[in-house]
């Protein structure tokens, strides 16, 4: 039984990644003549920005991109949201060799027909969970001071940068929100001097 874009008054939501302005409209296009509700991003970061609004059903990912390219946008989105399926594209590969490490359900070598395209979102709708609901109330990241530094991981894209430390100790255990320099997402964090500080995991030396 093939899963239809329609369910009533639901419409399954996709995310159509690639920074090829043609191909993403095609795809939106035809897409969304499909029944599907298509939403599109140039690349991963902004593909991680869209999501902070709302999850899609099943992502469509080029796999060649700048600033973020679809091989680590989709390695994220594997790590961050596993029960959403993803299928990559790309004209640099062809069958029967395919990409190694791409974490992706199926990949469709550029360029495939509509129809092919269709039937693989059916098939992974079929069978993937109900869309997902965000989660805001995600926690704070942990931050040790390093010399002058502090490094921080961003929690959206997770990627690390680094700000330079403030001398106060008022800051200290204090939550604090910094804006990531890839992706813009505002991550919550908390700095601690000592990493063996109270309330915090200790490493366990070996012998």
């Amino acid at each position: 039984m093939v899963a239809t874009p329609r369910s009533a008054n639901f419409r399954y939501r996709l995310l159509v990644i690639d920074d090829e302005p043609l191909s993403r409209d095609l795809l939106q296009s035809s897409l969304s003549g499909a029944g599907y509700e298509v939403r599109i991003a140039k690349d991963g970061f902004a593909a991680l920005a869209q999501m902070r609004g709302a999850l899609p059903d099943l992502i469509v990912s080029d796999l060649k991109m700048p600033n973020m390219s679809g091989f680590e946008f989709l390695s994220i989105a594997r790590r961050r949201f596993p029960q959403i399926p993803t299928i990559a594209v790309s004209g640099e590969f062809h069958a029967p060799i395919e990409p190694l490490g791409v974490l992706a359900d199926p990949f469709l070598a550029k360029p495939f027909s509509l129809d092919e395209l269709v039937a693989k979102i059916a098939e992974l709708l079929r069978d993937a969970p109900p869309r997902p609901a965000i989660k805001r109330d995600r926690a704070p990241v942990w931050v040790p001071r390093n010399g002058e530094y502090y490094v921080i991981t961003c929690t959206d894209c997770l990627r690390s940068f680094s700000t330079p430390a403030e001398k106060s100790a008022r800051v200290l255990r204090e939550l604090r929100t910094l804006e990531c320099i890839f992706c813009d997402a505002h991550v919550k964090f908390i700095v601690e001097e000592k990493p063996e500080a109270a309330g915090l995991p200790m490493t366990k030396k070996i012998v």
